[in-house]
């Protein structure tokens, strides 16, 4: 499974491309507006260099024409763009124009199989079905995960990346691994709580205090 972060904060993101773990960034409207970065385009720029893999970055138009004039902005910034549209008819139809012409498209707010089934049609590099937007509505939304994968594996032309998002805590990252997701977008505090287990931390504790007793030092002063 392929790790993006989902965040406009440079410091966060640099600090976890370090770590070896991110393959991609997405950011949104309200991600960049939290940021408080003065320019959106400098922005995007700035994160396509920190990571080398997929950055998305999405259309604020909701009209075909608009929508598409912009995407073409965003696409020209790096190769490693993902533009981001909305699951609409328009966005699909972006969506095809880009994908004809080489360019990764994010295919974001999916909240239905159906919806999946049209992004894939219309040659999405990712889909975003959001699980925890989902729930909070008292629906299943790794149910929702679970039947997208199922009908993209019954079709081997759907070259289509699901993209799990609206990641709210370490199990929906695990049980979308289990069902075979390609990709989960998760925010910084989620991926850092990826660590943590308390054997890790007892066992941790108990070989430093008996690599204390020993009296040894691998590095000599």
């Amino acid at each position: 499974m392929k790790f993006f972060v989902d965040t406009a904060d440079l410091k966060e993101i640099k600090d976890l491309a370090a770590t070896g773990l991110l393959d991609g960034v997405t950011t949104n409207p309200s991600l960049v507006a939290k940021s408080g970065h003065a320019n959106f385009i400098e922005l995007i720029k700035e994160i396509t260099t920190i990571v080398s893999g997929p950055v998305s970055a999405e259309v604020g138009a909701t009209d075909y024409e608009t929508m598409l004039e912009e995407a073409k902005v965003l696409a020209k910034i790096a190769k490693n763009i993902a533009v981001k549209v909305p699951l609409t008819p328009a966005g699909l139809k972006v969506c095809k124009y880009l994908s004809e012409n080489g360019t990764m498209v994010n295919v974001t707010l999916c909240f239905s199989a159906a919806q999946a089934i049209l992004a894939a049609k219309a040659g999405a590099t990712f889909v975003s079905p959001f699980v925890g937007r989902l729930d909070d509505i008292g629906e299943n939304g790794m149910q929702l995960i679970s039947d997208i994968c199922q009908i993209y594996s019954n079709y081997p032309d759907f070259k289509t990346e699901v993209l799990v998002a609206s990641v709210r805590n370490p199990q929906h990252v695990v049980q979308s691994a289990l069902m075979g997701a390609h990709v989960a977008t998760i925010p910084p505090n989620i991926i850092r709580q990826l660590f943590a287990h308390p054997l890790t931390d007892k066992g941790l504790a108990q070989f430093v205090a008996d690599w204390q007793k020993s009296g040894q030092k691998i590095l000599m002063s």
